[in-house]
């Protein structure tokens, strides 16, 4: 997994970037798009632990580091994830509990 700077993955944050607003329907969209491709970049490293973890139960030629390594990228990507969804939560109730 390659680390990369947020601006790469969220282009509309920079701050050279147009100063148009875009419209809700265009937010909505961005948002959804860069959410689903948020979880399935942690599917993949899912995905890739189990297939090393599979490859050294079966005895093929792989590196127990690597095995390792991989499982830990899988599981700090899935406890940031958890974290990120914990914090949305707690602030969506925050504001649930805002009076009108």
């Amino acid at each position: 997994m390659a680390i990369s700077s947020i601006m790469a993955l969220a282009p509309g944050l920079s701050p050279d970037a147009t100063k148009t607003s875009p419209t809700t329907f265009e937010s909505q969209q961005n948002f959804s798009s860069f959410l689903k491709n948020a979880i399935q970049d942690v599917n993949s490293a899912q995905v890739q632990s189990d297939v090393m973890t599979e490859k050294l139960v079966r005895g093929e030629d792989v590196d127990l580091h690597n095995v390792m390594i991989t499982a830990q990228k899988a599981s700090v990507a899935l406890n940031a994830t958890m974290e990120i969804r914990n914090k949305v939560i707690e602030a969506y109730q925050e504001v649930m509990r805002m009076p009108v």
